[in-house]
């Protein structure tokens, strides 16, 4: 006799009832605040929701200033103070209604009934790049050339790069190449050809790697949907274990010596059964999103937050638990969740020459660029690459092999030989860790921010009347 299994029917459209009842509510206010526009959301809550919050603001390269959070009890509710990149309040109309559906659209988990606005972003960088792109994932020690002979090799085999992205933290490197078709100008999904490339690519990346050192080499075939690129990023270093290597302080805020620039405090709040992270280190664009994104890829859920920056430091101080309930008991689970955010911060500060190219768009432009980079001798230590039509736009980060600063004769070979227009914006050899010291090495002492009443004053003001957009 055949014993029959019984297991209850989940209807897939039960998770998002609340959402449904209670929709989200997005209130853009140009009136409360002088220097900057308020955006404020009011939303059912789940694991997740405040990175898609920062994700949408930090994507139209946005300042957030403050923010304040709370998620407590199933509902969520935020507050974010932001500015463009000159410090002015958002005007434009096009800009806020964006924000206004996407914040909306990214709650309701709507990709195709919703229809929102074109994103006016002012670069044509793909933050969000459709999966239906091939793309080559790549992470392993960070050597001169092997990006060069990477594209070299996806060239040959008829590859064209679309866009790409790079980033190198801690002798590690993390790369993301979206590929096509280069004689059709179509995704490649023929299983048989994928396997070769990946075949292929794993020579190369072999080739520069020895005996026992990390390295995996990745194509995800086309499917629906679509990939954040730097969040991606983030997993892929994370994966790679490149935050290993960081270290944090002893605890004490004004007590820097040694530090890499980035302090990270966690207590126990025993009496609300919360984990306190504390943060504090130089203030950044999109500083926000990546202590955000490696909480949430880390299964920490945050409770209550509050974010703010002053001069040249940001201070955000999260009110913690791990995804389970549980709490950082462990001076191991400290230790860890330490490093990883160090890394998380780390990993976007640029190193080295700034250059930005602007030129025709060509089958093996990526591979041509890359190999002049390194017949000059120079390191790329952050790239990205994108198409559009027939133009391509990319920035380089690029020092020489040593590590040190390029010089002026070798910038001047390199844009001669990569033709376009390639201009050099500035040097930001300057990173994170250059910070202000007194004159007995530790950091100048500046007063701690707290959450306290703080922040239950700024969300009992800010959350009272929500509305509509008003600018």
């Amino acid at each position: 006799m055949e014993i029959m299994t019984y297991q209850p029917y989940f209807d897939p459209d039960f998770e998002s009832l609340i959402e449904r009842i209670h929709p989200p509510r997005v209130c853009i206010d140009n009136d409360t605040c002088q220097d900057c526009t308020l955006v404020k959301v009011d939303s059912a809550n789940k694991h997740g929701i405040l990175l898609e919050m920062v994700q949408v603001l930090t994507d139209l390269d946005l300042v957030i200033s403050k923010s304040y959070i709370s998620s407590d009890g199933g509902w969520f509710m935020d507050v974010f103070n932001v500015t463009d990149q000159l410090g002015n309040k958002l005007t434009d109309q096009t800009l806020l209604r964006y924000i206004q559906q996407a914040l909306c659209t990214n709650r309701r988990g709507i990709s195709k009934e919703v229809e929102v606005c074109p994103c006016p972003m002012k670069n044509g960088w793909p933050r969000h790049v459709s999966t239906e792109h091939t793309a080559v994932e790549m992470t392993g020690v960070d050597r001169t050339g092997l990006m060069s002979e990477i594209s070299a090799v996806l060239s040959n085999l008829g590859c064209q790069v679309t866009a790409a992205v790079a980033w190198t933290h801690n002798a590690r490197v993390a790369c993301i190449m979206y590929i096509e078709d280069a004689s059709k100008g179509e995704r490649i999904t023929d299983p048989n050809r994928l396997a070769y490339i990946e075949e292929q690519l794993e020579i190369v990346v072999e080739a520069h790697h020895g005996e026992g050192e990390r390295r995996s080499v990745r194509l995800t075939a086309p499917k629906a949907g679509k990939t954040h690129t730097e969040r991606r990023l983030h997993q892929l270093m994370y994966a790679d274990r490149d935050y290993e290597l960081c270290r944090g302080c002893d605890g004490n805020f004004g007590h820097w010596k040694g530090c890499s620039g980035i302090h990270v405090c966690i207590e126990s709040c025993k009496e609300k059964g919360y984990s306190v992270v504390n943060v504090r280190c130089l203030d950044r664009p999109k500083l926000l999103f990546d202590t955000v994104c490696a909480l949430t890829e880390l299964q920490y859920v945050v409770f209550h937050a509050a974010v703010s920056s002053k001069g040249t430091f940001a201070d955000q101080e999260y009110f913690i638990r791990h995804e389970d309930g549980c709490t950082l008991d462990t001076e191991i689970e400290r230790r860890r969740l330490t490093r990883c955010l160090i890394a998380a911060i780390e990993r976007r500060v640029s190193h080295g020459l700034r250059l930005e190219i602007c030129t025709q768009n060509r089958m093996g432009l990526l591979s041509d660029i890359s190999r002049v980079f390194r017949e000059n001798g120079l390191s790329i230590t952050r790239a990205e690459l994108w198409s559009n039509g027939e133009r391509a736009s990319g920035t380089f980060y690029v020092m020489d092999a040593s590590g040190h600063e390029v010089n002026s004769n070798t910038v001047a070979l390199v844009r001669q030989e990569i033709g376009g227009s390639s201009l050099v914006v500035n040097n930001s050899q300057a990173s994170s860790s250059s910070l202000s010291r007194t004159s007995s090495g530790s950091l100048d002492e500046r007063p701690k921010f707290s959450l306290g009443s703080l922040l239950w004053s700024q969300l009992e003001r800010l959350s009272s009347n929500f509305g509509s957009i008003r600018s």
